[in-house]
């Protein structure tokens, strides 16, 4: 029961690299990361091709996740008790605050969008489920880092806007400001012109095994720099009541 099957590792270690890059990457890149020959790392790539797991770019010749693996995810996402319980209490915030709805877990040491519900309007959106994000950056991710009693921040942290707190001391004073309040904001760090709030859900044991936000344009969201109150309590209302689901 010891044994592994080394070529089996090496694929799953493609594949995770392919999911923490954020971009494609060439057979250069993946040969260096993984320590192999090319020769060897061709072959594990061919076979993932040919299964549908990794799909290569004609023009670049680089490799990305492909649709199947994409879909196998998509099923586990679908049975994922928390998101099973989210999903109605997700479409009827959606409605009250007219943003977009996310619903996020922890993975890995980031958020794992589980759902994600489009704003109730017109405008071209495109489906997240299954993105990661940064936890130190989004209303979803900074609740999920607040509650969790192992969290481990990797440093440094990275900056995707000028309002992006990347000092370790001023985000843990904020975390300790989360616990406190019960909720979390995020004023344009992770997109300009963006704003983010988020609440907790917790399980019927009363642990915190996800978080609710919304997100949506600053101008919408806020009021003289200040978030405004009506969304934060539709925010809140939503986690409370997931909540309540898992306790019955």
């Amino acid at each position: 029961m010891g044994e592994t099957i080394q070529s089996v590792e090496r694929a799953a270690a493609i594949l995770r690299l392919l999911a923490s890059g954020g971009r494609q990457l060439g057979v250069v890149e993946l040969a260096r990361a993984m320590d192999l020959p090319k020769g060897t790392l061709h072959g594990i790539l061919r076979t993932l091709v040919h299964v549908g797991f990794v799909e290569q770019d004609v023009t670049t010749g680089k490799y990305r996740l492909g649709g199947t693996l994409l879909h196998l995810g998509s099923s586990y996402l679908d049975v994922n008790e928390l998101r099973s319980r989210s999903t109605n209490w997700a479409d009827a915030l959606a409605g009250r605050s007219g943003e977009s709805v996310w619903i996020g877990t922890l993975h890995e040491g980031r958020v794992l969008v589980i759902h994600h519900v489009f704003r109730p309007d017109d405008s071209l959106q495109t489906l997240q489920i299954g993105t990661l994000l940064p936890v130190h950056a989004t209303a979803v991710g900074k609740v999920l880092l607040a509650f969790d009693p192992y969290r481990e921040l990797t440093t440094p942290l990275s900056a995707y806007t000028k309002a992006t707190i990347v000092d370790v001391d001023v985000l843990d004073t904020e975390l300790e400001q989360i616990r406190s309040r019960g909720w979390a904001a995020e004023l344009e760090e992770f997109e300009e012109g963006e704003v983010g709030i988020a609440a907790p859900i917790k399980d019927q044991r009363g642990v915190i095994v996800g978080a609710i936000g919304i997100r949506g344009a600053v101008e919408r969201l806020t009021s003289g720099g200040d978030l405004q109150l009506t969304a934060l309590s539709y925010v809140r209302d939503a986690a409370r009541a997931i909540s309540r689901d898992f306790a019955r």
